[in-house]
């Protein structure tokens, strides 16, 4: 079946990406007039109209070169200019060096899209890669440059308002966009369809929080960002390592993870919890310690007094496969 789409509806992507690149310039706008909550309020409506876009665009079957080239540009200025005007017109009042930490903020916001748009033509990634970002993503790297303004606007000043405080923080986040560390990626989370209505209770509670307290909401979940990175990075490493997991679904990966645990505990999982890939690759043979405990058993069932000295060792029927009558 072939989908016939209506010139109206391939250009809907791109105009969520214009409205996204208003909003981030908009930002600068409120900043000018003192206005930060509606800086900060303009930045996060970008992030989650630059989160519509391309998924819409996937949905209509409109994805084009124009539109990944435009929702770049529109990134580009929402989460790397827009953010960096709003720092330095908050805390620098002129100050040359905070123009400086601007600057960088900026140009590696810049390189960093750069290099994502690099990667999306590269072939020779592994499987699991799709499941990461490389460095912080570009929403989150300018919303999380925005937490010394948030906290300051939500519980007044202190140290986290201090000028060389802010520019070492900007900074240090522009130094995660460019980085090699992996973050996760929501895209490739698919939920199971038992978790469909806890996940929908938890959105609604998310958005009563942003209602009543929308900047505490916004530093709650900016902070869950930063401390998810290091389990980011674990789990890539753990991907690298283990190349038969790279194929099967994340419940057997849970498996093969638990199983690995036995076995470095000198354990035997249980193999009711370990099914498919996931029982090859973690399948443990059988140790002195277990053919200990099974000749115990048959002797104790069959009565037999007999014991065996240290060094001898009865053989296993099981072991080699065969049926004992």
């Amino acid at each position: 079946m072939v989908r016939v789409t209506t010139p109206g509806i391939r250009l809907l992507p791109n105009a969520i990406t214009v409205l996204a690149l208003c909003a981030g310039l908009s930002a600068v706008q409120f900043a000018l007039t003192g206005n930060y909550a509606m800086a900060i309020g303009s930045i996060g409506i970008a992030a989650v109209l630059d989160s519509l876009d391309g998924r819409i665009a996937r949905l209509l079957d409109a994805t084009s070169k124009m539109g990944a080239e435009l929702d770049s540009l529109s990134d580009g200025i929402s989460f790397g200019v827009a953010p960096a005007l709003v720092l330095y017109v908050w805390q620098s009042h002129g100050d040359r060096i905070g123009w400086v930490a601007s600057l960088i903020f900026a140009v590696c916001m810049i390189l960093r899209l750069a290099r994502f748009n690099t990667l999306l033509d590269d072939t020779d990634q592994p499987p699991y890669a799709a499941e990461f970002f490389v460095g912080v993503p570009a929403p989150a790297g300018g919303l999380v440059a925005m937490l010394p303004l948030i906290a300051t606007l939500q519980w007044g000043e202190g140290w986290w308002s201090e000028q060389y405080v802010v520019l070492v923080w900007t900074i240090a986040v522009a130094v995660l966009l460019i980085s090699r560390i992996p973050t996760l990626s929501l895209k490739t989370v698919k939920a199971p369809a038992k978790a469909i209505a806890p996940i929908l209770v938890g959105v609604g509670l998310l958005a009563a929080a942003i209602i009543v307290f929308p900047l505490v909401a916004l530093a709650v979940a900016l902070v869950l960002y930063l401390l998810h990175i290091p389990y980011s990075v674990y789990r890539h490493r753990w991907l690298a390592a283990h190349p038969e997991a790279w194929e099967v679904p994340p419940r057997e990966r849970r498996a093969i993870r638990r199983a690995r645990s036995h076995r470095r505990l000198r354990l035997r999982p249980a193999s009711g919890r370990v099914a498919g890939a996931a029982m090859r690759a973690v399948r443990l043979p059988r140790t002195n310690s277990d053919v200990v405990r099974t000749r115990n058993l048959r002797e104790r069932d069959h009565g037999s007094s007999a014991t065996s000295g240290p060094g001898q060792r009865r053989r296993s029927w099981r072991r080699i496969g065969i049926r004992r009558r």
